[in-house]
């Protein structure tokens, strides 16, 4: 292990023992599957552009993937058409607005402004090459699989919890088509992001995917280039302005880097050129967010001094 990464092992050590104190939050409860996960698992993983990994308590443990999905297929798609394309398509504004809004969308005659917001997500989806739904689906499984360097596998328990309490994105889905920023049939695209919102990650196979991010679109532990050198800076900007919900502006100014969290309880973190921190604890704050993650996050990249925003880089 080089002497940068033993260092960063003792400081995400001290991290974890911090933050896995934390009572605070409590598990997302409208999705059942995610109501049930045991509140106190913690886990912390990081893997470099180089392809190390440092992995903590529970970084081993599957969880529900969310939101984070929506980088991947956002990857996926700026692969398959360019980044004009789809900016012309899906904006790259943040809407000030809760992920799931309605309102956003009516604002701005039904351009969603953001691939990481449910609307943007959804007509993202629907932009994926694709002669049908299964074709459509399996290569967002199979590309969140090579990013990952590992079989991600999408869970029925969790798919059947969400697509039973997708009524409101069936009802964005829609709205998005009565404005013509739906490029497949509405439903179909809203089945398909709730199966890539349903799969399993852990955090070190999370970190593999912003470690693949940081090592501008070449998976470090695979070898494969599987984003564009030249479409990475536009999923950084989307993560850096939109990753955190309500919170992504604090988080850039008390973090600075491009993070993306999911309502399973992952929190990803990109280190351009250095690496990607992922976090795991299922206990959210009100806008979605891991408490535990954030916390565990926070103090990493304080103590390494890793901010984008900052003139002094260790």
């Amino acid at each position: 292990m080089s002497q940068l990464n033993e260092k960063l092992a003792v400081v995400m050590q001290q991290a974890l023992d911090e933050a896995k104190t934390n009572m605070n939050g409590e598990n997302a409860s409208y999705i059942p599957f995610l109501a049930s996960v045991p509140s106190e698992l913690t886990g912390l993983a990081f893997v470099s552009v180089t392809g190390e990994i440092i992995q903590l308590q529970d970084a081993d443990y599957k969880f529900a993937i969310e939101s984070i999905s929506k980088i991947m297929t956002l990857g996926l798609v700026l692969e398959q058409s360019g980044a004009d394309a789809l900016h012309s398509k899906v904006g790259a504004e943040p809407t000030g607005m809760p992920f799931n809004s309605v309102l956003a969308l009516e604002l701005h005659q039904g351009k969603p402004l953001t691939p990481l917001v449910n609307a943007g997500a959804m007509a993202t989806v629907s932009l994926v090459k694709a002669t049908d739904k299964e074709q459509r689906w399996q290569q967002i499984l199979n590309f969140q699989s090579q990013l990952a360097n590992s079989d991600i596998t999408l869970s029925a328990e969790v798919n059947q919890s969400e697509q039973t309490t997708n009524t409101h994105n069936r009802a964005i889905a829609l709205l998005l088509e009565s404005s013509g920023r739906m490029y497949s049939e509405p439903l179909e695209a809203c089945d398909v992001y709730t199966r890539q919102c349903s799969t399993l990650f852990n955090a070190v196979e999370l970190a593999t995917v912003g470690a693949t991010l940081a090592n501008g679109g070449k998976n470090p532990c695979s070898g494969k280039q599987l984003i564009k050198q030249q479409n990475i800076p536009h999923i950084l900007a989307e993560m850096a302005m939109e990753g955190l919900y309500d919170t992504s502006g604090d988080w850039a100014y008390d973090v600075g880097l491009p993070g993306k969290s999911g309502v399973g309880g992952g929190l990803l973190t990109v280190i351009p050129n250095i690496g990607a921190l992922a976090a795991f604890s299922p206990r959210l704050d009100q806008f979605g967010n891991s408490i535990r993650g954030q916390q565990m996050i926070k103090h990493v990249t304080q103590a390494m001094a890793w901010n984008l925003f900052s003139s002094k880089q260790h």
